[in-house]
């Protein structure tokens, strides 16, 4: 397989990967494996201007450094967050390097029935729904993969520290969402990707609104109003907040603190909206309960954990209790 050679358009120093024609692609980026995978190349499918490439100038240089240098660095380096650590260029094109993940975030089984997922990224996604833990639903994950209780919780302190280091250095996520970290129940382990949208305030702001389930209320409410507009709610610190709460909700009790029973219209991309936005109410809100979820109506995978009767937010703990009614009611 052809192996292409860049170079850092900061230092200079040369980096290597294999170009099999088949990168692994998302929305924004195509990776690239070095050809002893310590590290993975990240080329943006479009071009970068001035502003974004600044943006990641300061995000492998001074934020890096930053990290580095402070207590606990290694910490957050090796365990909480995959920081790039350079930026090159090829073929025009801007791209990233990437220490690759840590072995933990990928899994050894994946499904129960088959070996379908195996050596697959442990997305957080699989693990903040209740279907992929049924044992009755087709591709359940194998009981091996999914942990105690406390390792969700664990996930979520450390997901909580590297929310909080990242604003006590004047930044904000932006984006923060089950598709952008990485999870390992078996050890309680989280790790924050797709680290290069970051937010600061006054100097680089937000490219996205963020994902689907976690936009703050206040953003998705106001997103038809121009940019400019001073009423416009665009992601900051405190929408970093929003989605971190829906995250730590989502990992301890395995159903949306939003998508409940109400029906606020019968268009269902209109309902979305509002029910996210605008209108949006805690399914466990304590004095007005019009938004539990209807067990006859979700899905029967996750009718166990969509129970809020049996199962109530208040299960976490009275210190939890405080911090789910500040963020959602």
């Amino acid at each position: 397989m052809p192996v292409v050679t860049v170079n850092s358009i900061i230092t200079g120093t040369s980096y290597q990967y294999v170009d099999n024609g088949e990168p692994k692609c998302g929305t924004a980026k195509c990776v690239y494996f070095s050809p002893d995978k310590k590290y993975v190349v990240a080329i943006f499918k479009e071009k970068q201007d001035f502003n974004q490439k600044e943006r990641l100038k300061n995000i492998v240089t001074k934020y890096l450094n930053q990290i580095r240098t402070k207590d606990a660095g290694d910490y957050y380096l090796d365990e909480i967050y995959r920081w790039p650590t350079d930026i090159i260029e090829s073929k025009g094109k801007v791209g990233l390097i990437v220490p690759i993940y840590n072995g933990k975030f990928f899994f050894k089984k994946g499904y129960s029935s088959s070996d379908l997922i195996k050596g697959e990224e442990k997305n957080g996604k699989w693990f903040a729904g209740a279907k992929f833990r049924n044992k009755q639903f087709p591709l359940s994950l194998d009981q091996s993969e999914l942990g105690k209780w406390l390792n969700y919780f664990q996930i979520c302190v450390n997901l909580t520290r590297g929310v909080k280091k990242m604003h006590q250095m004047g930044l904000s996520h932006s984006d923060l969402s089950y598709n952008n970290v990485l999870v390992d129940p078996q050890t309680g382990s989280a790790c924050m990707i797709d680290l290069d949208g970051l937010v600061v305030p006054g100097l680089f702001p937000a490219e996205v609104i963020g994902t689907a389930d976690f936009i703050a209320p206040e953003v998705l409410a106001t997103k038809h109003l121009s940019k400019t507009d001073p009423n416009r709610k665009l992601p900051n610190r405190l929408t970093d907040l929003h989605a971190l709460a829906c995250l730590v909700y989502m990992y301890l009790l395995h159903r949306h603190p939003l998508k409940g029973g109400k029906v606020h219209d019968l268009d269902t991309e209109k309902d979305d909206l509002l029910s996210m936005g605008e209108k949006a109410l805690f399914v466990e809100h304590p004095t007005d309960q019009s938004n539990r979820p209807k067990l006859n109506q979700v899905s029967k995978w996750d009718t166990f954990w969509a129970d809020v009767t049996k199962l109530p937010y208040t299960i976490t703990g009275p210190y939890l209790k405080i911090l789910f009614d500040k963020a959602f009611i």
